[in-house]
């Protein structure tokens, strides 16, 4: 990628201070601009772009607070809260953490636990296909729901960051540590690596890592010395497990964003760093309190906008270690994450309340067998497994047994062997049984 490096700046011009007070603040419009991208907006009259840029530079200076953490040169990375990073944060404060109001499902403990599962299914499948796993969301889906052993790589990359994402969950109270760290990223690569000894430990002296653009090859990232990581990997853990009373004040979201690009700067490991810094990221949030981020799905937002997440990375890094480009991206990618499990959930209530009706409300049909029933209603050719219930609700075999050969029992799936596995499929009238007609 062809990145233009900002110009150096030394003193501020006394007729460009006179000349646009605007033009001084470190925000333009809401938006907090690099010089790739202010040198293409349309000039000010008074004074030139690179005067302009001058002003910029020198309210950000005024304001940034500084990191615990350098670059591979020694010099300290900083941060600014803008008033774009206070706003979204404090959204982010109130949709994820407290108590707020959600659709009942989620709420409900007898029925979170699936769509906890469909969470840690969604963002298993796209942090890996950020590092190029290649294979449908469908197929992971079967792949995990049914617990069959992974066929290809991709698939294994996939099941890793399921394993380590539910290992999260029941690891969140936990300080971080290197080992807990290395244990982590050991979760993430299992049976992927060239050098199946590269799993749960730091790269070496021996293995000099370059960052590359994967379009045009050009190296983009240099990281830090190998023999410099232990002490790096113990500041970052004590960074991550900081308080909000701790000086300067890191809010927590924004915390939890600079150990995400902290861990990806250091690239501390062969391979793997991406998508263990994702998944660090959910282990700073959830352990200081954003219980709805177990139900978000990062990687899908990023995906969306690849280049936007990659240039932060750059902006940060060719701007004086400005890591405030990384934190307004993230909290954004946070943002449309909680917006987009809203709109989620309330079109699988919607979807749960028509079968619920169609059914009678004095149906004895559990919470589970509804859902199976909303779900096959709107995919026919679903395939249904004991494996794939259980996993989704996470109850023992024998509750998911009974559940399905209930709905068999009742007329709305049919059951049939395939191989060893018993298989349920919808009934081919089951929309009229439903009472909803064919969609």
């Amino acid at each position: 990628m062809k990145l233009q490096v900002p110009p150096a700046v030394s003193d501020v011009p006394v007729a460009a201070l006179q000349a646009d007070l605007h033009a001084s603040a470190v925000e333009q419009n809401g938006k907090y601009l690099h010089w790739d991208e202010l040198r293409h907006r349309p000039g000010r009259e008074a004074i030139s772009h690179e005067d302009w840029w001058a002003l910029i530079k020198f309210a950000r200076k005024r304001d940034r607070k500084p990191l615990p953490f350098a670059d591979a040169q020694g010099a300290p990375f900083t941060f600014l809260m803008t008033d774009s990073v206070q706003r979204i944060a404090h959204e982010i404060d109130h949709d994820a953490s407290g108590r707020i109001e959600l659709p009942e499902d989620i709420g409900n403990p007898s029925t979170r636990d699936r769509y906890i599962v469909n969470s840690l299914v969604e963002e298993a499948f796209r942090s890996s296909q950020l590092e190029g796993a290649s294979t449908t969301r469908p197929v992971a889906k079967e792949m995990i729901r049914s617990k069959r052993a992974p066929r290809t790589l991709s698939e294994r990359m996939i099941l890793n960051n399921f394993h380590a994402m539910a290992w999260v969950r029941e690891h969140q109270v936990a300080s971080l540590t290197p080992a807990l760290l290395c244990e982590l990223h050991a979760i993430v690569t299992a049976e992927t690596l060239d050098a199946a000894d590269a799993a749960g430990r730091f790269r070496r002296a021996d293995e000099p890592i370059h960052v590359v653009d994967p379009k045009d090859g050009e190296t983009v990232h240099i990281p830090p010395d190998a023999a410099l990581l232990p002490q790096r990997m113990a500041a970052l853990c004590a960074f991550a497990n900081g308080k909000t009373s701790d000086e300067p004040f890191v809010h927590p979201v924004v915390r939890a964003i600079l150990v995400h690009f902290w861990l990806a700067y250091d690239h501390p490991f062969v391979d793997g760093n991406g998508r263990t810094a994702r998944v660090l990221f959910y282990w700073v949030m959830l352990r200081q309190g954003y219980w709805l981020t177990e139900f978000l799905s990062i990687s899908r937002v990023i995906q969306k906008a690849r280049a936007q997440y990659d240039n932060a990375f750059l902006y940060a890094e060719s701007d004086d270690n400005d890591a405030t480009y990384f934190v307004i991206n993230q909290l954004r990618v946070v943002r449309q994450a909680i917006d987009d499990l809203f709109v989620y959930l309330k079109r699988k209530a919607r979807d749960l309340r028509e079968v619920e009706q169609s059914l009678h409300r004095d149906s004895d049909l559990n919470h589970r067998q509804l859902a199976v029933l909303s779900h096959v209603a709107r995919k026919p050719d679903s395939r249904l497994t004991i494996a794939a219930h259980q996993t989704s609700h996470r109850v023992v075999y024998q509750t998911a047994r009974a559940d399905l050969l209930d709905l068999v029992k009742r007329g709305f799936l049919a059951q049939r062997k395939v191989g060893k596995k018993m298989v349920f499929e919808p009934v081919a009238n089951l929309q009229h049984k439903l009472g909803q007609g064919a969609r």
